[in-house]
Order: C-alpha cells, then sequence, then structure tokens
C-alpha cells in the first residue's frame, strides 16, 4: 500500500475544516433559538490529535465546547454574527489553503512519477 503521510494529514485537516464550517453554520442557524449557546472547537489541538492517531484515515468528530467570554442578550442567546462571519472567512480561507497544498502534493508525486517511467 501507497504510504502517503503529507496527503493523508491534509486531508485530516480538510476534514477538520469541514467540521468547523458545519458547527460555525450551525452557531449562524441558531442565532434566533433562546437559550443557544455557541460552541466551538479547538482546531490546533484537533488537529493534533488527529495526526497522533493511528487508526489513519479521515478524522472522527472534533470535540466541541462552549465558548467562554461571549456576551448573552435577554433570550440567553449569544451568538455574535459578527465573530461566526469572520469564523466562517477565516475558516472557507484555511480550507482553500489546504486544497492548494494537496494538489501541489499531487502535482509533486505524478511528477516524480514521471520522471522514474524515464
Amino acid at each position: 500500500m501507497l504510504n502517503l503521510p503529507v496527503a493523508d494529514a491534509l486531508t485530516r485537516y480538510l476534514d477538520l475544516q469541514t467540521q468547523s464550517m458545519h458547527v460555525t453554520a450551525a452557531n449562524m442557524a441558531n442565532v434566533d433559538t433562546p437559550d443557544y449557546k455557541t460552541v466551538g472547537m479547538d482546531f490546533a489541538a484537533e488537529f493534533s490529535h488527529a495526526l497522533d492517531s493511528t487508526s489513519g484515515g479521515s478524522a472522527g468528530p472534533a470535540a466541541l465546547s462552549e465558548v467562554a467570554g461571549l456576551v448573552s442578550r435577554p433570550d440567553g442567546n449569544n451568538v455574535s454574527m459578527d465573530r461566526e462571519a469572520m469564523n466562517m472567512a477565516q475558516t472557507q480561507l484555511q480550507f482553500r489553503t489546504g486544497i492548494e497544498l494537496l494538489k501541489h502534493e499531487f502535482s509533486r508525486m505524478s511528477d516524480a512519477i514521471k520522471s522514474e517511467g524515464r
């Protein structure tokens, strides 16, 4: 079996970025839900855990926790659309960066395969 550690790491990175987008979207969708508390994930810790995992494949569900320090409205909801929009933009940029790195890795491997055939 082919061992692709960089591609595997990038796959895990993209899986976690996708989970981060889902969490942000869920927070945004619940902006008007009384008593809803914003949740988030520690991306660096989750990525480190995914890289240390010996299971291979994609990362499992990330651990989520309530985001501390946000101001609650009178209905108990503390979702800040500005914060969530900023998180979404950051996550999209990081996802696109991961895609470009993955493309570069596969291009590098393709070039190596072609050069061996000569």
